[in-house]
């Protein structure tokens, strides 16, 4: 797995970001369906010229499309609704990957990783959905199954449940909200934990953090590479989004050169928990 990837959420030129992305070092591209946009990765990568075999891409099934009434429904079993939401989410898998194979121009194609987009659902329909990304694992669609936005409850409900361990947690993280009992515990488990929202997503309160700024400066780098950096230098795999072509190449320039701890340090200490997120975050659902 790279050490960065291109978030492409809401990224109405997907395609273009994409070819950029991997024509500037990029191997990693992190896609959803809620995205809308499966197909211009695959259009991108095709326009990129590059090697499927050498890059990682990622989806996400979105809990709204098996999570309906039986898996809401008091009085259906447990089994009933968990092979609802395996059948519900191994079709969207499939269809993932049809728009994926549409966009390459190939005869066959396949997701590197493949990861619940939420914990929403209750147990019985996240331990269904999860399921289906083994099952889908087992046929050859995807390489890698793994979650996003779970906290270590909610990991711990799969491994109760004698499935495999995910292969990786996509969470909110940055500096201001940086999720440290999912952390730890991912990192126990030997977890990979990629950080999506990377740069706050602009906020500017944030964003424009005099802390932040104080070490670009002192740095000479932009405040989108030291929040990147950050990212890596904790472990984590940083998803940065850009739709610019010069954004895209600065923020994957964060490689041969590192922040101090002393920084290190006054980046950490300005963690506000879960009021520090810039995104819906939804770690503590039942």
């Amino acid at each position: 797995m790279a050490t960065i990837g291109l978030g492409v959420f809401e990224n109405d030129e997907c395609a273009e970001a994409v070819r950029i992305a991997l024509q500037n070092g990029y191997t990693h591209i992190d896609s959803a369906r809620y995205y809308r946009n499966e197909a211009q990765v695959g259009e991108g990568v095709k326009q990129a010229g590059k090697d499927r075999s050498e890059l990682f891409i990622t989806s996400k099934v979105y809990w709204t499309e098996y999570v309906g009434e039986t898996a809401l429904d008091n009085t259906t079993s447990s089994e009933a609704s968990q092979q609802a939401a395996r059948r519900t989410v191994r079709s969207a898998v499939q269809d993932s990957v049809e728009k994926l194979k549409r966009g390459l121009g190939v005869d066959k194609a396949y997701y590197d990783l493949y990861l619940l987009h939420s914990p929403h659902g209750g147990t019985n329909a996240r331990l269904g959905a999860y399921m289906a990304l083994l099952d889908e694992k087992q046929e050859g669609r995807i390489r890698a199954a793994g979650v996003s936005n779970f906290s270590d409850k909610h990991i711990q409900e799969i491994v109760d449940a004698g499935l495999e361990k995910p292969a990786v947690n996509q969470i909110e993280l940055h500096p201001f909200c940086q999720q440290r009992p999912i952390v730890d515990y991912c990192k126990k488990h030997e977890i990979v934990i990629q950080a999506y929202s990377p740069l706050v997503r602009g906020v500017a309160s944030k964003f424009d953090h005099q802390v932040i700024r104080d070490i670009a400066s002192k740095l000479e780098k932009t405040p989108a590479q030291v929040l990147v950096r950050w990212s890596l230098q904790h472990g984590f795999v940083p998803l940065p989004k850009s739709a610019r072509e010069k954004r895209i190449v600065e923020n994957a320039q964060v490689y041969g050169w590192e922040i101090v701890d002393e920084d290190m340090a006054a980046l950490d200490a300005l963690d506000e928990g879960g009021k520090g997120a810039v995104t819906w975050n939804p770690v503590d659902v039942e």
